[in-house]
């Protein structure tokens, strides 16, 4: 479809300094398209995407405005191409290595969570300092190992993100040893604020932080 820019050279220079929100954003927009290609859609106006995602159309053209022209007046965005342009901007077009540290309840869901794998992100280790865990299968048929093979395990599995599901007070520790072993992506969801280098990124899941936003909506949007 004409009028559609390819993801790279000029283009990703462009792509600078970036708004947090509108990456967040075109991660649904991707979601979003890929239920309308399953629905068998073959094209999209901003107005309907915004209106599945809950903002604004606008908004929808200016996000997409950061990485390209895309997209025919008049037209629409074509699903299939879109989805495609959106994947090489989030990187999620090739295989991303994860290892998991703490196989409690957590860990485990996220060991065996299905989508994860479909989307390119695959646990390929998995670690704690349990001694009654060590050697264990866990879920996704992973050996659990100790966590002091961190570091070799992160050369030989070449793992790039690094997923802390352990108790608050070991976190840290934790965070430590992925930064020593050259891992520059973590994904935290244990809920201290952990400390790493700027060459560290760190993506903090807080489930409280969510409710705390569901109880402030219900009492002041809904009357509850």
């Amino acid at each position: 479809m004409k009028g559609y820019a390819a993801v790279g050279g000029t283009l990703m220079e462009k792509a600078t300094n970036i708004p947090k929100a509108t990456i967040t954003r075109l991660s649904l927009y991707y979601r979003q398209l890929e239920l309308m290609e399953f629905d068998g859609y073959r094209t999209v106006s901003s107005d309907k995407l915004a209106w599945l995602c809950q903002v604004n159309p606008a908004q929808v053209r200016k996000d997409l405005g950061y990485f390209g022209e895309f997209g025919v007046r008049g037209v629409g965005y074509d699903v299939k191409e879109l989805q495609e342009q959106i994947k090489k901007i989030l990187a999620i077009n090739r295989e991303w290595n994860l290892g998991v540290v703490g196989i409690g309840k957590l860990g485990s869901a996220l060991l065996q969570h299905r989508n994860l794998q479909s989307r390119g992100f695959k646990c390929v280790a998995a670690f704690d300092n349990d001694p009654e865990k060590i050697g264990q299968i866990g879920p996704g048929g992973i050996e659990i190992r100790d966590i002091n093979e961190l570091d070799k395990a992160v050369r030989e599995l070449n793992i790039e993100i690094g997923v802390i599901t352990t108790p608050p007070s070991a976190a840290q520790y934790v965070a430590d040893l992925f930064v020593e072993a050259d891992v520059n992506a973590i994904l935290n969801f244990s809920p201290i604020r952990i400390q790493v280098p700027d060459c560290c990124m760190v993506e903090n899941i807080d489930f409280t932080v969510k409710l705390d936003i569901l109880t402030y909506k219900l009492r002041n949007e809904l009357g509850g």
